[in-house]
């Protein structure tokens, strides 16, 4: 996903032309039973992806691997597309409430502390579940999610503009919409590619390697 939750693809990764799965719920889990059912069935979804793959997921998989039956599945599933969908969005929450408290969190910071904990966090947040992540980049287009990760971009590249306006004073003259883009593609281009190769096997000292080294680029820009 893009603006610290960015997934990479390309026009070939597109499906053809032809009809798209469905990837809505059929239905809302509203009683607590219900949503341990729906919550067991994306748990699943997601391990089996990870281990196994998008071919093997099939919807008798996933049943099996949640512990319910298929019948129950397609209650509130149409198809493993949906699934899929599921955990693209659980995993695209997770991700962003942590960036959004971290954007909360920086309103009041001189730039250089700023963008040492924006780049901090942009890290560990594409370290959540790495594995899974990797996974979900080749999905997304799959499965019709662009449009969701498209609005978590533009709340991130507003609340990122809100702040460097706010901090004007201790930036050069540049305008803030390009400033906006370059910082987000900035950070975002080194977290996503920490994931790419093999985040969960980074020493803490490289992690840290990594940050000095983002936030010295990101603030010598801004200066």
């Amino acid at each position: 996903m893009r603006a610290f939750t960015r997934f990479s693809y390309s026009h070939s990764d597109r499906w053809p032309m032809a009809r798209k799965p469905p990837t809505k719920p059929r239905k809302n889990a509203s009683q607590k039973r219900s949503r341990a059912t729906v919550d067991a069935l994306v748990e699943a979804t997601a391990r089996i992806l990870v281990r196994e793959g998008f071919e093997k997921a099939s919807t008798n998989r996933i049943a099996e691997v949640a512990g319910v039956s298929v019948g129950s599945l397609y209650q509130y599933f149409p198809g493993k597309e949906a699934l899929v969908a599921a955990v693209i969005d659980r995993h695209n929450e997770e991700i962003m409430g942590i960036v959004r408290s971290a954007l909360t969190e920086v309103a009041d910071m001189p730039i250089e502390k700023a963008v040492r904990k924006l780049v901090s966090v942009a890290i560990e947040a594409h370290r959540i579940d790495p594995k899974l992540h990797r996974v979900l980049a080749e999905q997304i287009p799959r499965t019709g999610q662009l449009k969701d990760v498209e609005a978590f971009n533009r709340e991130v590249h507003t609340l990122v503009r809100a702040y460097l306006e706010s901090r004007r004073n201790e930036m050069r003259k540049i305008d803030p919409a390009l400033a906006t883009f370059i910082c987000v593609s900035a950070i975002e281009a080194v977290a996503h590619n920490t994931v790419l190769n093999h985040a969960e096997m980074l020493s803490e000292k490289t992690v840290r390697t990594l940050v000095d080294e983002t936030t010295r680029m990101v603030v010598g820009y801004l200066r």
